[in-house]
């Protein structure tokens, strides 16, 4: 049984027990004789209250166009407490991050040079440290990490050089705005 199965069916039972239902304490109620509760209610419709308080799955789309390691750090750092925090609720999640332009550099070990995204002695100096970290995201909190297939395709990167488990978006911008058009909130570390 799923971790929100299991709250709805919490919910209910606390419900029909606040609610005067007959179930629990043996008074009136939908299961004694009567379709109603002392309330007027029927059991569907207190289910439904509860379905309805239950608590929505999160989606949330991260936007790396940026080629800050200390500001990849940081997004890497909030995105494990959000997910460590909708964990610790029991509430299930979608969080994505979408990898385009300088961003794409920290979905690669290619050092990229020659392009606008070439690495620096910082990034180079953090770079293991940040796929490491990406890569406990994606692995242990299901987060997941996409990278933009057009900024790929211009600084001319073979797709073997994308770390591995990161997926391809035709478009990085495109797929973030279908993201948030499915009701995606959408976070950018500034």
């Amino acid at each position: 049984m799923s971790p929100t199965l299991k709250r709805i069916v919490l919910l209910v039972a606390v419900t029909l027990l606040v609610s005067g239902c007959g179930i629990f304490h043996g008074g009136p109620g939908p299961m004694a004789g009567d379709a109603r509760g002392e309330r007027g209610e029927t059991a569907s419709r207190t289910t439904a209250k509860a379905e309805a308080s239950a608590p929505q799955l999160a989606k949330v789309v991260w936007h790396v166009d940026f080629g800050d390691p200390k500001r990849l750090s940081a997004m890497i750092q909030n995105v494990n407490n959000m997910v460590s925090t909708y964990q610790g609720n029991f509430q299930e999640y979608d969080v994505r991050v979408v990898f385009l332009a300088a961003g794409i550099r920290f979905v690669t070990e290619d050092a990229l040079k020659n392009t606008p995204f070439a690495e620096d002695k910082t990034f180079r100096a953090q770079r293991k440290d940040l796929i490491q970290r990406l890569n406990q995201l994606r692995e242990l909190h299901n987060v997941k990490l996409e990278y933009c297939e057009l900024t790929r395709d211009a600084i001319n990167l073979p797709k073997d050089k994308i770390i591995a488990g990161v997926e391809p978006v035709v478009s990085g911008v495109v797929r973030i705005a279908e993201l948030q058009s499915k009701g995606y909130a959408y976070l950018k570390v500034e």
